[in-house]
Parts: C-alpha cells; sequence; structure tokens
C-alpha cells in the first residue's frame, strides 16, 4: 500500500498535482484555532479601522449559522450584498434580515458565466445523521461531501441559477467595494480570479483557500501578484489586502 501510495503521488507529480493527507489538514485546522491571529480579530480590526462602506459575502447561507460577517454587518450598518443560491437557506437568510433595509439579497450562485448549475447538498431526512456542520459543506463539487464523510446515498443535486461575479457587481451598482467575503467550500479560488481578472476594484479580500485545488491556488497568488495586493493566512482564510492601504501594518 506504501509503495502504491509513492507511486500515484509520483504520477500525480508529473501532472503539477500534491498529495494532501488528512493530518495536513486537521494540523492547519489545529494551528488556527491556536494563533492568537484569529479571523475575529483580523475582522474586527478590519471594521474599526477600514471604512467599510459595502460589501459582497458570497455563501451567505442562513445569515447565522457559521455566519463571519452578521453582528458586523448590523452594528456598522454596512450596505452589503449576500449572496444565497439554495433556497431553503436562502428563507431564512431573507427572514434573519428581513428588518435590515441595507442588506440586500440574492438568491444565486457566481460562477464563470451565466448558467444553471448543479450544486450537492446534504439531504433533508439525512442532515439529523451528520454534525450541525454539514449545513455549510454544500459544493459544486460532489465529491467534496463525501470527503467529508457523506455517504453518496445522502447527497442530492439541486439546479440553481448562477450569475459572474462581475455582473453581480454591474447589477447592483456597486462602485466602490471595501470587503469581498467568500466561502463557497471549494470554488473560491475561481471567485477570486475572475473578480480580480474583470472587475476594477480593490477591496480587501477574504477567502477560505484549504479547499481549493494547489495547481489552480498558485494560479490565483500569481494574480493577487500581478494585482499588487498583499496576503497572509489566518484561519483557513486567506486575507488579501491592496498594497496602498498604508494602515495595511496595524493588521498584522
Amino acid at each position: 500500500m506504501l509503495l502504491f501510495k509513492k507511486i500515484f503521488a509520483k504520477i500525480i507529480g508529473w501532472f503539477g498535482y500534491k498529495l494532501i493527507s488528512k493530518n495536513q489538514i486537521k494540523n492547519l485546522r489545529t494551528l488556527g484555532k491556536k494563533s492568537k491571529y484569529k479571523i475575529k480579530f483580523i475582522k474586527d480590526k478590519i471594521f474599526n479601522e477600514f471604512k467599510i462602506n459595502s460589501l459582497i459575502q458570497i455563501g451567505a447561507n442562513d445569515g447565522v449559522r457559521f455566519d463571519e460577517l452578521n453582528n458586523y454587518i448590523k452594528k456598522y450598518r454596512v450596505n452589503c450584498i449576500l449572496v444565497e443560491p439554495i433556497p431553503k437557506y436562502f428563507e431564512k437568510l431573507r427572514f434573519n434580515y428581513k428588518n435590515y433595509e441595507f442588506v440586500k439579497l440574492e438568491n444565486l450562485a457566481i460562477s464563470d458565466e451565466e448558467e444553471e448549475k448543479s450544486i450537492y447538498i446534504v439531504k433533508d431526512n439525512f442532515i439529523k445523521n451528520y454534525g450541525d456542520h454539514i449545513n455549510g459543506i454544500n459544493s459544486f463539487n460532489k465529491s467534496h461531501l463525501i470527503k467529508h464523510g457523506v455517504n453518496k446515498g445522502h447527497i442530492e443535486s439541486k439546479k440553481v441559477n448562477c450569475i459572474t461575479i462581475k455582473n453581480l457587481i454591474e447589477k447592483n451598482k456597486i462602485t466602490n467595494l471595501g470587503l469581498l467575503f467568500i466561502d463557497t467550500e471549494g470554488y473560491d479560488g475561481n471567485i477570486v480570479y475572475n473578480f480580480l481578472e474583470t472587475v476594477n476594484q480593490r477591496p480587501i479580500i477574504i477567502f477560505e483557500f484549504i479547499h481549493i485545488d494547489s495547481v489552480f491556488f498558485e494560479k490565483v497568488i500569481n494574480k493577487l501578484d500581478s494585482k499588487n495586493y498583499s496576503y497572509f493566512e489566518v484561519n483557513e482564510n486567506l486575507i488579501c489586502l491592496p498594497k496602498e492601504e498604508k494602515s495595511i501594518l496595524c493588521l498584522v
């Protein structure tokens, strides 16, 4: 078995891929839990010391569960677009923000083009078989759920309408985006790359990188470099800041 793994690792290495063990992922998560630079610390700094007038959150879920921005949006009354493609979560999202007129909701997914696409979720009658985290791992990639321990027979696909990040911004007439926050269970890199490629705005960008293919992740990093962004890792997220921000040094 060990010999087979070595041979397999060598073969996929020829194509630019690399095997990542479960231990590596667990170690990253352990380090994230212990680090003094937690994502909350970074968000506190961003909202306290940068003037965030507008934001987009992609993968908003229900606006409460696993939500990274709910308290900041309500406290600072930030004009925002919250994007969630799955109807049952979108309805909860609508309810949770029903009294906040500065919040706009989009029942869409972000993709490379305008299209209808399949997204994979756990069937309602099997959700109780797993921990609460299972509500937050919906993905365009079926294998993403399987890697999280979901039985293949417990998975179903839903068709969702998609829009590009460029068209989302144009549709909502956003001209001075302050923060782009992404958590899409593996598709984050595509959205960041397309944003940098097609949108002429320079917000702070935060996205979960741990589920992105290593070859494509390098492509995203190169694009961030070419667009003059600084970046650092905090709790499985990459914090990306325009280098022209003089107050960047206060974050680290």
